[in-house]
């Protein structure tokens, strides 16, 4: 909330719009009393893609910037944000580096999977699809530099444009407990088919708060096997996965060879590695019609 607070764009231009996502205690509206034009508005059904299309119908600025509790905005974030779309009105998402403060040092295995914790930097040059993806175009490679959830800016117009998609994406998106997150590739996916460009701005600095809990490796090994098998689901619902579909038996046969593969059993990082691989396959398993 300090990075809101510390926001330098004049408060007369923007808003904040909190989304009550069913939980089960939400602060009082007096805590968010001192915020510049703020809302609450409540989603009842869970989930973050139905949290996501909530807020975006709520906003009445042509520019949305979806902030997480756990991401703290550099001041100059919206202003940023702003000067941006303004310079490229190609681009439907733009997102920044998203930088790690640990409440304990991580450990140095740790680190390979810092990105499933949504923790990247990729450098002062910004990064742009170009026309990567276009209406009625074969399917390319999912842009690497393509923004994360985690302040990830969006354009009103583009963000309708993902609001209307189908409904089936909401299985493959964080509910309650659950760890899949393919959200953010279905917003990224949708605008690109519609024509949007996106990008990766360096300008745009944010600071992820990471607790100890977000480093323990059962927590790690759910994550990576919930991201693995969401991306797959992803794809399959944009008609761009590469893998061919499995039954539900054949999945299980490549999760037991990953086991011996990955040396799951041999250290924590294994373990981890390995419930990628299952998500993965676990994402591939076909889905009759009904």
């Amino acid at each position: 909330m300090d990075g809101l607070r510390a926001q330098t764009l004049p408060a007369a231009d923007w808003e904040t719009v909190i989304v009550d996502n069913a939980s089960a205690q939400f602060p009082a509206a007096g805590f968010f009393s001192d915020f510049p034009r703020c809302r609450i508005v409540a989603e009842p059904a869970p989930g973050l893609t139905q949290a996501r299309r909530r807020g975006f119908a709520a906003a009445r600025g042509d520019l949305c910037v979806l902030v997480d509790d756990d991401n703290v905005l550099a001041p100059d974030y919206l202003a940023q944000v702003v000067r941006l779309f303004s310079a490229h009105p190609r681009i439907g998402a733009i997102g920044g580096a998203s930088l790690p403060e640990f409440e304990r040092a991580p450990e140095d295995w740790q680190r390979e999977f810092f990105g499933l914790l949504a923790l990247r930097d990729l450098g002062p040059v910004p990064l742009i699809s170009r026309g990567l993806r276009s209406p009625g175009a074969v399917r390319s490679e999912y842009p690497a530099f393509a923004p994360i959830g985690a302040g990830m800016a969006v354009r009103r117009e583009a963000a309708a444009a993902w609001g209307a998609g189908p409904a089936s994406v909401i299985l493959t998106d964080r509910r309650g407990g659950e760890l899949t997150s393919g959200g953010d590739n279905d917003i990224v996916l949708t605008l690109m088919e519609c024509g949007w460009e996106v990008a990766y701005f360096p300008e745009l600095r944010l600071t992820h708060l990471i607790p100890p809990n977000r480093l323990a490796a059962g927590y790690l090994a759910r994550l990576n096997r919930g991201i693995q098998k969401s991306w797959m689901q992803v794809l399959t619902l944009h008609g761009a996965n590469p893998w061919r579909p499995l039954t539900a038996a054949g999945a299980a046969l490549r999760q037991a060879k990953a086991w011996l593969t990955y040396r799951a059993w041999s250290s924590p990082a294994a373990q981890i590695r390995w419930q990628g691989a299952c998500g993965h396959f676990a994402g591939r398993i076909r889905i009759p019609a009904p």
